[in-house]
């Protein structure tokens, strides 16, 4: 049996003393000092020590997931793995820790998914598959996840926020691309931001784009000029044309509009 023969404040933790034990000195948080009425001459032994420490760790680790998800909402994993980082190896009482903080509804994946879908509508800035990706890496379960995005991601929802984005991508690249060129990378742009082939192609349908030929002659005149100074350096004649031919078609150009080009096009000697 063994006694406390000193308690010293430190900055965060307390110092307590010990005689005729193993442990010279530990260092205890100020729950456990309360929880177990730690005082200067009280009697402890070996079991008694070793149930006093198990019960730091978890009350250090309680308060430090206090203080990390008291600047903002935290998922359980994201908790977990701050534990881990600050020195709370024991997997058991950082189970417990989490346990208390969900039990008490200050970890609650469910809620936790669900603002952050909302945010991401309100911006108008992702699709479902995008935010599932964001959310999985910070570990919301995949069950969790398709149970949030169901009851607020609607696919009413989801047109409207990637309509939105088209008309937008539409007004930065309408003059600068042809009606291809632009329905192709809107397109690719939405599916890039997590919306379904499905769901694009119905907020693109819905811009009712048409072609203004001017601009789309334009551009292709344009294009022409550069692709035309580059293969005239190594092909001429009909090889000329045909490369021509095949590198404007890949960047969304009709055979019919290019072939009408190229019969009054003067190539650069």
């Amino acid at each position: 049996m063994g006694k406390i023969t000193a308690i010293k404040k430190l900055k965060r933790l307390y110092r307590v003393d010990l005689s005729d034990l193993d442990e010279e000195k530990i260092y205890l948080c100020e729950d456990t000092i309360i929880h177990f009425f730690i005082t200067i001459d009280k009697e402890v032994s070996e079991t008694d020590l070793e149930e006093i420490l198990a019960y730091d760790q978890f009350a250090q680790g309680k308060s430090l997931a206090l203080y990390y998800i008291s600047f903002k909402m935290r998922t359980g994993a994201e908790v977990r793995k701050y534990l881990l980082e600050h020195d709370i190896n024991d997997t058991d009482q950082i189970e417990q820790v989490l346990s208390v903080l969900t039990e008490n509804n200050l970890i609650n994946d469910k809620s936790y998914a669900e603002n952050f879908i909302e945010g991401k509508i309100s911006m108008g800035s992702s699709g479902p598959y995008q935010i599932k990706q964001k959310l999985l890496t910070k570990g919301i379960s995949n069950d969790v996840l398709s149970e949030a995005l169901n009851e607020i991601y609607s696919e009413e929802k989801q047109i409207d926020v990637a309509y939105k984005l088209a008309s937008k991508l539409s007004r930065t690249y309408g003059t600068r691309l042809t009606l291809k060129q632009l329905k192709d990378k809107i397109i690719q742009n939405l599916m890039n931001k997590g919306f379904s082939y499905s769901v694009s192609s119905i907020a693109l349908d819905s811009l009712e784009l048409e072609a203004d030929e001017e601009n789309e002659m334009d551009l292709l005149y344009s294009e022409l000029d550069k692709v035309a100074k580059r293969y005239t350096k190594n092909y001429e004649g009909y090889e000329r044309k045909q490369k021509i031919t095949q590198a404007l078609a890949r960047k969304g150009f009709s055979y019919d509009d290019i072939s009408s080009a190229l019969r009054d096009y003067t190539f650069p000697e």
